[in-house]
């Protein structure tokens, strides 16, 4: 492991020892106090903004998962839920981030959670414009773990491979997550494509990313069918899952 104070290092180690059930505080605190002109030249590409901020989500939402998992985190359902994603507690460079933070203002290049991929955040801070990706990343829907359903192997990303990476991690998310039936020219996908439908570029831009990762044959048209989540056990009132994030 490296004991070097470099960020994406610190970031690529944190995520491992969460992993490997090491002792993570060392790394956090290194973190937490990072220059923020060091943490400026370390994210001078996309490439180490991208591998940097994917390794610090995934090591902190498995460890405050963790810390938290003997509170009834969320026993008061959807809501507790948001709260959890939505709570700023995660420090980076002198500055508290919440997960939403980082996967929708950082990794999305500052846009909102619901709105169908449409939407930006309003008014984000100086250091989400300093360290965001200029543009969205739609491939990150496959590599930010919630703990729930349809989440892929968490990976420890690098700034030299992370785009062969991504592509390794939606293989095997396509794979597990989406089928085509060829009678009828559908393709039934998760909830996220159509949640997230902006970052892909509407439904032709969906379906242009199934063909590029041999979801469905190069050829097809397909209609998208998208799979069906029962609200019911979380909620009491009637409300469209598009406009939560879990």
């Amino acid at each position: 492991m490296s004991t070097q104070l470099d960020p994406l290092s610190l970031s690529a180690d944190l995520l491992y020892t969460v992993k490997t059930e090491g002792d993570a505080d060392p790394l956090r605190e290194r973190l937490a106090t990072l220059e923020r002109s060091h943490l400026d030249r370390a994210l001078s590409s996309r490439e180490g903004k991208l591998a940097f901020w994917l390794n610090c989500y995934n090591a902190y939402a498995q460890l405050l998962l963790e810390e938290e998992a003997d509170d009834d985190l969320f026993d008061g359902g959807l809501l507790d839920e948001w709260k959890f994603f939505a709570r700023d507690q995660i420090p980076i460079s002198g500055v508290w981030l919440s997960l939403n933070d980082i996967e929708h203002g950082l990794l999305r290049s500052s846009k909102l959670p619901w709105g169908m991929g449409y939407l930006p955040r309003l008014f984000p801070s100086s250091f989400e414009r300093q360290f965001r990706l200029e543009t969205c990343e739609p491939r990150i829907h496959f590599a930010v773990s919630h703990g729930a359903d349809h989440c892929p192997p968490i990976a420890v990303y690098s700034p030299r491979d992370v785009d062969e990476e991504l592509d390794i991690a939606i293989e095997w998310f396509l794979e597990e997550n989406v089928s085509y039936d060829p009678d009828t020219a559908t393709a039934t996908v998760p909830r996220l494509f159509r949640q997230y439908r902006g970052d892909f570029g509407g439904t032709r831009g969906i379906i242009v990313f199934l063909r590029e990762y041999n979801a469905v044959p190069a050829d097809a048209t397909p209609s998208l069918e998208y799979e069906r989540i029962d609200w019911s056990a979380d909620l009491d009132v009637d409300l469209d899952g598009d406009d939560i994030r879990i």
